[in-house]
């Protein structure tokens, strides 16, 4: 992310958000991991599947309104579903996330009935809102872009690490792409060193899937809203190249580093 801000200067960016759940050696999220993120310029961070891989994040889950988790987790969870928080302007912007059954985690609450509970209660003058919609398969992300269109002003796709080409915006207004990609290297297999994934898919074998290094990006999206409308205005990808690093670890996530 060591280019963000040139991105954010150049496109003139009000609010930045990132999905942060792989960002500590691949798998859940640190404090320290956190505030560097928070650092770089990012504004808000969501979650996803491996929220609670790290216990120490907890209390940070309980008491930022900077950092949220999927809605449809259990009402027991650690953590919120949704976040308002006000860009460098002052206007409104509601950030929600939800997490996909299929394929994925079919025990959870419905990510289509949970978006719309959380869209009810937000106040009307928050016309901004934003959906990140953590899910496996794209015909479920698709399904969720058609339901909030007209209802939303972005909604975008995370999990699979690998970016779409279907960034657009729907009839309603809604600016909507299945999957952000993801922001790391490249020359791998969905971030993991690929000699050692593919040992494990040719052998059966169990391997510790480490972290690759090679050929960094920052991938996502960038989109124009109409902040009186909350109407989408336009949607465009990014893909900035990273400068690549032997050392691509710091103490912020070694510990972890060789999780699977």
């Amino acid at each position: 992310m060591e280019r963000l801000g040139e991105v954010v200067k150049e496109q003139q960016i009000d609010l930045v958000i990132a999905n942060a759940e792989n960002a500590a050696a691949g798998s859940g999220l640190t404090p320290p991991m956190f505030e560097k993120i928070r650092s770089y310029g990012v504004h808000v961070c969501t979650m996803g599947d491996h929220t609670y891989r790290r216990r120490e994040l907890l209390p940070l889950l309980e008491s930022s309104d900077r950092l949220i988790r999927p809605a449809n987790f259990a009402p027991e969870a650690v953590g919120k579903g949704y976040t308002i928080v006000k860009t460098a302007s002052e206007v409104s912007v509601a950030v929600i996330q939800v997490m996909g059954r299929t394929n994925m985690a079919p025990h959870l609450d419905c990510p289509f009935h949970a978006v719309d509970r959380i869209l009810a209660e937000l106040p009307r003058d928050v016309k901004v809102r934003v959906v990140d919609f953590h899910a496996e398969v794209s015909s479920e992300k698709i399904a969720m872009g058609w339901h909030l269109d007209g209802r939303v002003s972005l909604n975008f796709g995370t999990h699979t690490h690998t970016p779409t080409a279907d960034a657009r915006i729907l009839p309603g207004g809604t600016a909507f792409v299945s999957d952000l990609g993801m922001t790391g290297p490249y020359d791998s297999i969905l971030g993991r060193r690929k000699d050692v994934v593919l040992k494990h898919l040719i052998t059966g074998m169990h391997m510790f899937f480490d972290v690759a290094t090679g050929d960094p990006r920052m991938c996502g999206v960038v989109a124009h809203i109409d902040e009186q409308t909350g109407k989408a205005i336009s949607i465009a990808r990014c893909d900035v190249a990273g400068t690549a690093r032997v050392d691509a670890y710091d103490a912020d996530d070694a510990k972890g580093k060789n999780q699977a």
